[in-house]
């Protein structure tokens, strides 16, 4: 039994991809950000729709799915609203996006589902809104909390995946890497052409260094790999750093450990001082390329087309943060692709 896929909020196709390596058909994406389109078309082969999860509707969404498919809808709403850092502040409206794909679950009875957030979309109202509805609508349902490295992405990021059936019960797969042999920022960097601060690679516009100031060229030179700015001689220490709101945020400024997995990498990953995006032995931020492996893309995936005049690092940046990361969606793949042939082999 074959699966149809459809992405709702699909990026520039993290989600996609895995689950085209998983053997997931991908019908369509559908994003309200249309420089989502030359990415996700060009890796993939699925097609790429620029439209508002508002407003779609059932017949939209039905009319991909081929007869007598195993139908599967996912979607992974934009996680900004629900991160610590919005913890408190005014109610953001792409809440409502959640409420959306839950319409349209509702609406189109995909026999799976699939939804993939920030674990702290758990402790909001519209996240047991959500599941109350997969359970009255007769799913069975399994949702936990991934750390990524234990998939094989190289990054300590940590994901809620839910996951729907209306088949039978279904379970994420079980990790596929242990400790021991999580895969590191060398593991996945280090054959990389190295750069200096403000240098570009002719062979890969994506890697490309951002520049950096003179002082900032002096502190990475003082940085200790996972180390902070305290590790700074005084001169170099910046005056939010004297502050006590300062001194917690270690990470700011800091340089990677090569040997480790690399923190959750963001929309403002390629600036030096907007986390810890020091390389970890080259004095400058990672670059796109870089960040683009860490989010566990192929080393082949490109985000820019050949026909613009000039590259947007600042929203390459932003489809290569927001992404799924590609592994995810593969082990996510799997599970479903897993759980299909399960059923189909025990009815016949």
């Amino acid at each position: 039994m074959k699966i149809d896929a459809v992405d709702l909020f699909c990026g520039a196709g993290g989600l996609t991809h895995g689950f085209e390596m998983a053997g997931i058909n991908v019908i369509s994406g559908y994003d309200i950000d249309a420089a989502c389109r030359y990415p996700y078309e060009k890796n993939n082969h699925a097609k790429f729709v620029a439209k508002n999860v508002i407003d779609i509707d059932a017949d939209l969404i039905n009319k991909n799915y081929r007869l007598n498919s195993i139908k599967l809808l996912a979607g992974c709403a934009p996680c900004q609203p629900f991160s610590n850092y919005r913890q408190g502040k005014v109610k953001d409206q792409r809440w409502e996006l959640l409420n959306s794909f839950a319409r349209l679950i509702m609406e189109t009875q995909p026999d799976l589902v699939s939804m993939e957030n920030v674990p702290e979309l758990v402790r909001h109202q519209v996240y047991s809104d959500f599941v109350m509805l997969l359970e009255k609508q007769n799913y069975y349902i399994s949702s936990s909390v991934v750390f990524c490295p234990d998939y094989g992405i190289p990054q300590s990021r940590k994901r809620l995946v839910l996951l729907a059936s209306k088949l039978g019960k279904i379970k994420l797969i079980e990790p596929t890497h242990k400790k021991e042999l999580y895969l590191t920022i060398k593991d996945v960097l280090m054959d990389l052409p190295p750069l200096e601060a403000g240098e570009a690679n002719c062979n890969d516009p994506l890697h490309k260094a951002s520049g950096l100031t003179d002082i900032n060229l002096q502190r990475i030179k003082a940085s200790k790999q996972n180390g902070s700015w305290r590790d700074w001689p005084e001169e170099l220490k910046a005056p939010c750093h004297q502050r006590a709101s300062g001194q917690k945020y270690v990470a700011v400024y800091g340089r990677m450990s090569w040997d480790s997995p690399a923190p959750t990498i963001t929309t403002q990953c390629y600036n030096y001082g907007s986390g810890r995006f020091g390389h970890p032995v080259q004095n400058r931020a990672i670059t796109l390329r870089e960040a683009a492996l860490l989010q566990s893309f192929p080393p082949n995936y490109q985000f820019i087309n050949p026909e613009a005049t000039r590259v947007n690092q600042s929203e390459i940046a932003r489809l290569i943060g927001n992404a799924v990361p590609v592994k995810l969606g593969e082990a996510i793949g799997k599970t479903f692709v897993s759980h299909v042939a399960h059923l189909d082999s025990f009815v016949h």
